[in-house]
């Protein structure tokens, strides 16, 4: 009895220290995800969360994928692409004009009138990614997914309905091109991270801000301000976002765990981003109309007067992409092609 007894206590042992070690290999790699903003907001809950939750799912548990919002692990938003490159985080998601010069062919999907709809855009960079910068600048991480949100526009104190209602104000922009158009239009650009706008505007550090509907709700911008302008046809400005891997991390994983993370990335996961991003607008828009805020939808018209001011930010920027070597003309003309061409595909 004592025999039987210890025999079935060591293939009991055996059986937990067989489970624990299944257990330890269905958890092979930990990688860290790392971002600025708060873990409730659209991109995280919608969009990076939902991508973290397939890459898991994908390999079969082997992959688990630790979220730090809000930077979590130090630093300043503008140094996320150098914490993936360094390795301090697996994988981040950043705002690419966070570092403005730095990955220059991005910007043309950032320039004023250019942006559409945000799924088509989110095609056209994924497949120009590809094609210019995939192998060049940025060359150094493995990038997951690019895309942008939906259209940008103006959240102020006082109502802006012509450029002549900017001068003199103090507003956020979110990149180098943004800003240049609020120089253009009268206004002091401030560069300043998302995280920051709610402090900015509550001090009166700044005047309004440059932002998309989506996020105006987690950043409680509709208590801060009382007026928004939205534009109509082609959006006021957006911004290209990556979702970028350390390169050596990516390079270390067995076959089987890189399918798992490219089958969820690339073109389809990019337009799905830049989609949930953009449909996330509505919501945001209700709610700031339900707080009795004072939306202002500028017509066609009044758009193409904002538009005509935005030709000196075309020719500066095509005379920096010269300047870097870049044919500027070319990358804006294969753009404007590529949203025009994809356009139809995903407005209903």
């Amino acid at each position: 009895m004592t025999t039987r007894r210890k025999i079935l206590g060591a293939a009991g042992a055996a059986a937990i220290a067989a489970m624990c070690a299944t257990s330890a290999f269905a958890q092979e790699v930990t990688l860290k995800l790392h971002q600025f903003l708060p873990a409730q907001a659209n991109v995280p809950k919608l969009v990076l969360d939902v991508w973290a939750d397939n890459v898991e799912a994908s390999s079969g548990g082997r992959i688990k994928i630790d979220r730090y919002p809000s930077m979590q692990l130090g630093g300043k938003p503008p140094e996320l692409m150098d914490q993936a490159i360094d390795g301090v985080a697996d994988i981040v998601w950043t705002v690419v004009g966070y570092t403005p010069g730095r990955f220059p062919s991005t910007e043309v999907f950032e320039l004023p009138f250019m942006m559409t709809n945000a799924r088509a855009t989110s095609h056209a960079y994924w497949e120009m990614f590809e094609r210019h910068m995939k192998d060049t600048e940025f060359k150094d991480v493995h990038i997951l997914g690019t895309w942008v949100h939906g259209p940008g526009m103006i959240h102020t104190s006082d109502p802006v309905e012509t450029p002549a209602d900017l001068q003199g104000m103090k507003i956020r922009g979110g990149s180098r091109s943004v800003n240049a158009l609020l120089t253009e239009l009268g206004a002091t650009p401030v560069g300043m991270p998302v995280p920051a706008i709610p402090e900015g505007l509550s001090k009166g550090v700044i005047d309004g801000t440059t932002i998309p509907w989506e996020v105006t709700t987690a950043l409680k911008v509709p208590e801060l301000v009382e007026n928004h302008t939205e534009f109509t046809g082609k959006a006021l400005y957006t911004l290209t976002f990556v979702l970028a891997m350390n390169k050596d991390k990516y390079e270390s994983l067995p076959d089987d765990l890189k399918k798992a993370i490219d089958d969820n990335s690339g073109l389809e996961f990019s337009v799905f981003a830049g989609g949930t991003q953009a449909d996330s607008d509505g919501p945001a828009r209700e709610f700031a109309l339900d707080n009795g805020n004072n939306v202002i939808t500028l017509n066609q018209e009044q758009t193409d007067e904002w538009r005509a001011l935005a030709q000196p930010i075309y020719n500066k920027w095509l005379a920096d992409m010269s300047e870097k070597g870049i044919d500027g003309q070319a990358l804006l003309e294969e753009a404007t092609y590529l949203i025009e061409k994809y356009t139809p595909q995903y407005v209903k």
